[in-house]
C-alpha cells in the first residue's frame, strides 16, 4: 500500500487533520493545480487518511513541482 495521497484541499487543512488523527506526516508539498501531496510515515496511516480524506482525494496523476532547479548549485 503507498503511503502517498493526492488531496484537494489546502496544506494547513490536511496537517490539522493528520494531526486530530495522530497520523504522522513524512512529507507535503503544494500541487501546482490546486490541492497537496501527502506522504505518511505509515502505510496504516495512509490508510486512516485516506478514509478521512475520501470525498477529497485526487484520482490520477498530477504535475509536480520541482524542487531543484535544472543547472547545478555550484
Amino acid at each position: 500500500m503507498s503511503r502517498e495521497i493526492l488531496v484537494a484541499m489546502t496544506e494547513a487543512d490536511v496537517i490539522a487533520k493528520c494531526q486530530a488523527a495522530k497520523v504522522g506526516v513524512s512529507a507535503i508539498e503544494r500541487i501546482p493545480a490546486g490541492g497537496v501531496r501527502l506522504v505518511c510515515m505509515s502505510a496504516r496511516g495512509a490508510e486512516t487518511m485516506r478514509k478521512t480524506f475520501k470525498v477529497h482525494l485526487i484520482d490520477g496523476t498530477v504535475i509536480r513541482e520541482k524542487l531543484r532547479s535544472d543547472r547545478p548549485l555550484w
